[in-house]
């Protein structure tokens, strides 16, 4: 009978941290990228375990608060009415940017690669 390999066997490799950390424009050292793919690797294996969880008899829920019995009368005051308004006038706001095309801003490229 043979153990089940570790969730870092078939978790991210040293090359999938350093693509992503390409894509998010992240720059790791040669000492970070193990770090990285082992805190990885223990967040997907911590996910597999509540992967196994049987979830049949719970129902679906948007907030954890729906399970507590908290409802939105008692903790939710502060949240705004969610209303349709006027938006600011286009032309009012293109006056007063430094540069524009008349319809978007100007503005400097930010991200070089």
């Amino acid at each position: 009978m043979s153990q089940a390999a570790p969730p870092e066997a078939a978790g991210v490799s040293l090359a999938e941290v350093q693509h992503v950390a390409d894509l998010a424009n992240l720059e790791l050292t040669a000492q970070e990228l193990p770090r990285m793919a082992r805190d990885l690797n223990a967040i997907l294996g911590h996910i597999a375990e509540l992967s196994e969880l049987d979830t049949t008899n719970v129902p679906p829920m948007a907030q954890v608060a729906e399970m507590l019995g908290i409802t939105p009368a008692t903790h939710g005051e502060s949240l705004r009415v969610d209303a349709v308004k006027p938006s600011v006038d286009r032309t009012a706001v293109m006056a007063e940017a430094p540069e524009t095309d008349g319809r978007f801003f100007k503005v400097p490229k930010v991200i070089e690669r």
